[in-house]
């Protein structure tokens, strides 16, 4: 009776109360998304810079930003009225037709590349980057004729059917069926719980050697020692992993998986949809281990997250007009006028801007304020990270046994807004990952002040001794 009444009072009037809003949501909205992870929802009524606000205009110091989409702040104003600006000009634009904003972007993009890599190649647009993923499995397959690929354990790229096949977690998989093209998955570099039990300083890259040792013999099931063919036409990487805990792999992993992957014509596809855009203190986090990808998939933060926009970029042999001709694959939003505008204006951004230096530098101090916490709480078992790509793993008191108990107390904490710090109640946005769930991967905004990662850590400690309590 109670949510006929609601439903009624819907048709007449345009606000809510909050209780009200919970009500509807739990009747009409699916339950498929992530929303109910969290033990009690809240619902968002605006954000600025580094906080979202929620009904009563409690601030909630957001420390993953929508997952790394909105690096550069909540509400930033530049990039706000280049958006507004192209409502007003060019709106929408079936995605057949040409304008100037996605040349203009696919050229600043591809220049870069080119810089960067000494590679011509070609930019192609959609819109989520699972989508952009899927353009990127089309080239492949395209272009070596196979549709096996590698993938890592921990990996994530997306949720799509195609994009699922390749990430990690049979979770994502179970409920849709046979999935023939599933990626084989390779353990990555994790070295703080390294799936062969050794230690970095010793290890040698054991990891790697051992996914070198598939291709000795055409009984592991992967070549063909008589020609040297690959049943496998690209290894998937994230070069630094997303949601399985942004984990930063040593320096010298990727150039020696390179030499292998160059064998046996083995495409590497880089996966920057998180790292991307300047997170880990370069414009791709690839540039950081001195490789060329053949193609780079890219989305998030190349709109601050005020309008989807995705893509690939990709060498030239792979997408020229004569092997990727017109048709290949399209979307009706790919290239949207507004997604390429705001795209544009975060590339000029970052042009005019000094993240090279200012964002490892942040990333310094974040870690040291990280790490001081860490020595009053054994439970805080590892700090890491590369430019504003940080993560916290919490364990036991042993330091190592995953604690996803204790993780998801201060997950709720911070969300219930509750946390008493410097005389005001407070509440914290923190996302969680790992291949335990017991990993915080802190992706703040660019713009987030040395005060402001001083309240962060203020605000962390204050849920996790709270949490403590409770446990």
């Amino acid at each position: 009776m109670r949510l006929k009444q609601l439903t009624r009072i819907s048709k007449r009037k345009k606000s809510f109360t909050h209780d009200q809003l919970l009500e509807l949501e739990a009747k009409y909205c699916s339950w498929g998304d992530t929303v109910h992870y969290a033990e009690k929802l809240n619902i968002f009524k605006s954000s600025a810079g580094s906080y979202l606000y929620d009904h009563q205009g409690r601030e909630y110091l957001d420390l993953q930003m929508w997952y790394s989409a909105v690096n550069f702040g909540y509400g930033n104003q530049r990039l706000n009225e280049a958006l507004k600006k192209q409502i007003d000009t060019l709106p929408q634009l079936a995605c057949q037709y040409l304008h100037e904003e996605k040349i203009q972007l696919s050229t600043k993009l591809a220049q870069r590349n080119q810089r960067t890599f000494e590679e011509k190649g070609r930019v192609h647009f959609n819109v989520g980057g699972a989508s952009a993923l899927e353009d990127s499995l089309k080239l492949v397959r395209n272009y070596s004729g196979r549709s096996l690929v590698f993938a890592f354990m921990g990996g994530y790229h997306g949720r799509t059917l195609g994009a699922s096949a390749i990430t990690s977690s049979f979770r994502y998989r179970e409920r849709f069926g046979h999935f023939g093209d599933r990626a084989m998955f390779v353990p990555y570099p994790y070295c703080f719980r390294c799936l062969y039990d050794k230690k970095r300083d010793f290890c040698d890259l054991y990891c790697l050697k051992q996914f070198e040792r598939l291709f000795e013999t055409e009984y592991y099931s992967v070549v063909n020692k008589k020609n040297n063919k690959c049943e496998f036409a690209a290894f998937y990487v994230e070069p630094v992993q997303g949601t399985g805990g942004y984990i930063v792999p040593p320096q010298e992993y990727y150039s020696e998986l390179k030499n292998i992957l160059d064998r046996y014509g083995i495409l590497l596809i880089d996966d920057e949809i998180q790292m991307g855009f300047f997170r880990t203190g370069k414009f791709w986090a690839i540039e950081h281990f001195n490789i060329t990808p053949d193609i780079i998939v890219f989305g998030k933060a190349l709109t601050n997250g005020l309008n989807p926009l995705s893509g690939v970029w990709a060498k030239e042999k792979f997408i020229s007009p004569d092997v990727f001709p017109p048709g290949s694959t399209h979307a009706t939003f790919s290239s949207n006028s507004l997604g390429t505008t705001v795209g544009l204006e975060v590339v000029k951004l970052i042009e005019e801007s000094d993240f090279a230096i200012s964002i490892p530098k942040k990333g310094r101090y974040f870690i040291s304020q990280l790490k001081k916490l860490q020595k009053k709480y054994p439970q805080i078992a590892d700090v890491d990270g590369i430019g504003l790509a940080l993560r916290m793993e919490i364990c036991e008191k042993d330091g190592y046994t995953p604690n996803k108990e204790l993780t998801d107390r201060i997950v709720n904490l911070g969300l219930s807004g509750s946390l008493n710090v410097r005389g005001k109640r407070r509440g914290l946005i923190l996302d969680v990952g790992g291949y335990y769930k017991n990993v915080f991967t802190i992706a703040p905004s660019f713009y987030i002040t040395e005060e402001e990662i001083d309240l962060g850590v203020e605000l962390f400690g204050e849920a996790l001794k709270r949490a403590l309590k409770k446990s």
